[in-house]
Order: structure tokens, then sequence, then C-alpha cells
């Protein structure tokens, strides 16, 4: 029959996750992961209560077995015509895999847990064991969403020129970049490049290659990197030098935004990543190397 309080914490469990992750959807752009876990917190519902929100003309449709009998479980259903089979082998078999699988995820809980826990206190006496035993099965990389969020916000902006002095910005889609935009709404889509480039913000240019690679592709007027972007300002034709530069943004005070109308305000850090020039025979080189960027958070 189950614990009888079971269905009530599932509900308010599906209540308070729902409310949640309604609320970081419209305060936040986590693509599509919020929306997943929408979906899968329906899982913490019954028939029961599924039923109550479907209209009334369909519920005879949707009548579970449990209903069958006057305010009985599907148990004493069957048990009362007869077609409960005696405990026998299949029983044995159903109770060593409910076994082996509460032992295999207790094994993945504590694995998981003590990965956690080492994050914030590094050297619990835990024993390590289970958890060197589990590494080798591992199919994927070990994925986290956001233990720590970063202090700052840090954009690379890429940006062209003919004579080496003049830089015109590629407008970027998604991200902070003009001072009178607002933030937009863009989730549940993955706008990998522009996500992408905010994680290589936060490191420097030899450990992100996606920006130098960019900035080869945009001397070489590559159209599908230049789809990535809401422009081309160089109207068709590459530029002669690309490089790539590091800003920091801030969210400008009320007053600030009545009185200019903007959104952001920013300070340039310095340049983020080598400029770059197209050289005879179509190889690259490089025009200047920044010196490495101070520390940021």
């Amino acid at each position: 029959r189950g614990w009888p309080a079971g269905r009530a914490v599932r509900v308010g469990l599906f209540a308070v996750v729902t409310v949640w992750e309604i609320g970081v959807i419209l305060t936040g752009n986590y693509a599509f992961l919020n929306y997943l876990v929408l979906v899968l917190g329906v899982l913490l519902l019954d028939d029961r209560t599924l039923r109550g929100w479907v209209p009334v003309r369909w519920r005879t449709r949707v009548q579970p077995a449990e209903m069958s009998g006057p305010g009985g479980e599907f148990l004493e259903v069957a048990e009362e015509h007869g077609v409960v089979e005696e405990r026998g082998a299949g029983w044995m078999w159903a109770s060593a895999k409910l076994t082996v699988a509460t032992l295999l995820l207790a094994l993945i809980a504590y694995d998981t847990s003590f990965q956690l826990l080492n994050m914030v206190m590094p050297g619990l006496p835990l024993p390590s064991a289970p958890v060197a035993a589990l590494q080798p099965f591992r199919i994927a990389n070990q994925y986290g969403l956001f233990a720590v969020m970063t202090g700052g916000r840090y954009e690379i902006e890429f940006q062209g020129s003919d004579d080496g002095q003049r830089w015109t910005a590629y407008p970027v889609r998604y991200k902070a970049q003009a001072l009178d935009e607002r933030p937009r709404i863009y989730a549940p889509y993955q706008p990998r490049f522009d996500w992408n480039l905010w994680f290589a913000s936060l490191g420097d240019w030899q450990q992100n290659e996606i920006v130098p690679l960019t900035e080869e592709r945009l001397l070489m007027g590559e159209a599908d990197v230049l789809r990535l972007f809401r422009g081309d300002p160089f109207g068709g034709h590459p530029p002669k030098y690309v490089r790539a530069v590091l800003w920091q943004y801030w969210f400008t005070t009320l007053e600030d935004k009545r009185a200019t109308g903007h959104w952001w305000k920013r300070r340039l850090l310095g340049m983020y990543a080598p400029e770059l020039m197209r050289a005879p025979g179509g190889r690259f080189a490089a025009v200047e190397v920044p010196d490495p960027l101070p520390a940021h958070q």
C-alpha cells in the first residue's frame, strides 16, 4: 500500500520544483535546462493526481485499474478475483532485480555526494574506494551546473579593421554588447557559440581555441561563421586584421538608465587574443600578441 504520506510529499515536491523552475525561467537564460527539470517533475505525480487535470468528459477513458473496486487498491481487486499468483520464482527474480538496482543507485548516490562534498569541504575522511570503483564505467564527462556563479560579467568582442587603427565590432546575437540594448530572453534555445564565448572569457585564449579559430574564419570571410553574428559590418569582404578584446560589463543604476537610456556600462580590460592578419599564401600571422590579462572572477 505504501507510505500514506508518500503521495502528499510527491505532490508537494512537484509544486515546489515547478514554482522554483518557473521563477528561474522568468529571471534567467539557462537555455533548455529548466524546461527539462519541469518535465521531469511531472514524474512525481501519480495517476490519481493527473486524472484530476483531465477534462470530465475524458476521464472515463483514463480510469485507472485501482478504481475498478470500491475504494480498494488494484492488488485487493486482483486478489478478490483470484488473479494473483502465489509468490514464486517470478517474485524472487523481481526481488533480486530490485536489490541490485538499489545497491547500484546507492553507489551512484555516494559517488555524487562524495564529489559534491569535496568541492566545499576538501579532505573529508570519507572512503574513496567506491568512487574509484565506479570511475572506469563513466561514459560521459562530469556535469555540474554552476555550483559557484561568477562575480563579474566579461564579454569577448571580435573586431575587424582594414588599416589596423580604426576597429569595427562584429555584432553578437545574444550576449551583452550595445550599451542601450536590454538583455533578451532566448531560452529554451541554446546559443552554443555565445555560450562558449562566455566560458572562454573566464580563462585565456591559449585554453580556448574557439577564439583564435574564429578570428581566422573571419579573416577568410567564412559564411558559416559570419552567420553566428547578427551581421557582417564589412559588407561581404573580409577585413585585413581581426582581433578579440575583453570588456567587463555592469548594469547601470536606475538614475543612469533614466538619464542615458543605457542598460549597461563597460570597461575595456585589453586584448584577449592575438591580432591576426592573412599572410601571403593564405597563412595567418600574428600582428600583436597580448600580455596576460589580470586575473578576474
